[in-house]
């Protein structure tokens, strides 16, 4: 469930070091959809986490005071979360519960930041309903 894994990605705090959508910490390897795999296998997910494991639980001890649990449902919401580039582009720093906002490195600001500059980025725009577009004579991209 992408939506679930939306709310998790947050709630959790991995935003406070991964950014999805141009919103999160810069600590660690931004997550976007656009940017991994198109199919994960879940055991390649879980490899590569447990090879960063005892940076991410040190970086947490020292965020959270304590390291972050995770059930397999709740793991297998988020890798749907960060396949799913329509749920991440829903994705905004008002997803990010406010105990977890101060513990983030690196935010944007109000005036050109967050998903807006990132969907800039990468040529999209924006509907007034928050609708993904591409913008006309956009360069090509894996999104």
């Amino acid at each position: 469930n992408s939506s679930r894994g939306r709310i998790l990605f947050a709630a959790k705090g991995c935003v406070a070091c991964h950014s999805v959508n141009g919103v999160g910490g810069e600590a660690a390897p931004n997550l976007d959809a656009h940017s991994m795999q198109p199919y994960m296998n879940l055991f390649d997910f879980a490899a590569r986490m447990w090879r960063g494991a005892a940076t991410m639980i040190a970086m947490q001890e020292e965020a959270f005071g304590e390291q972050i649990n995770f059930s397999g449902e709740e793991l297998a919401n988020i890798i749907a979360f960060l396949h799913d580039e329509s749920e991440q582009h829903k994705f905004t720093e008002a997803d990010i519960p406010p105990e977890i906002m101060p513990l983030m490195n690196h935010m944007h600001d109000e005036t050109g930041g967050g998903a807006a500059a990132h969907g800039e980025e990468l040529g999209h725009g924006t509907e007034p309903s928050g609708e993904h577009q591409d913008d006309e004579g956009a360069e090509p991209h894996d999104d």
